[in-house]
């Protein structure tokens, strides 16, 4: 069976989706955006800085931060690791809350007209 070339991101859908059952999972890998930075110095990783989208049930009733603090409990492993996660850009939604910004970027869209 062949490796993976984005482990780290294979790991994180698998994780998430797991955990959370989202109706909407998107992961953008942002590394090579970053790779320039002192800190990332020395790293030979590709898969070091993601930006997310998840829309699930189980944010219900949770503020943002404490939706953050759920994905980053869930990843903390690869947070840690040498090489690993680096930082995650989160846009955590209920499916509730990604209808009502539908509808206004479609109202949007439509004054603009």
């Amino acid at each position: 069976m062949a490796s993976s070339n984005t482990p780290m991101e294979d790991t994180i859908r698998s994780k998430v989706t797991a955990s959370l059952n989202p109706s909407r999972l998107e992961i953008f890998n942002d590394s090579h955006l970053h790779s320039h930075h002192k800190a990332m110095a020395g790293s030979t990783s590709k898969e070091t800085h993601f930006r997310m989208i998840i829309t699930s049930e189980a944010f219900k009733s949770r503020m943002q931060p404490a939706r953050h603090r759920m994905i980053y409990s869930l990843l903390k492993d690869e947070m840690a690791q040498e090489g690993g996660v680096h930082a995650l850009q989160l846009r955590t939604m209920t499916p509730e809350e990604e209808q009502r910004a539908k509808e206004k970027e479609q109202a949007a869209e439509a004054g603009g007209s």
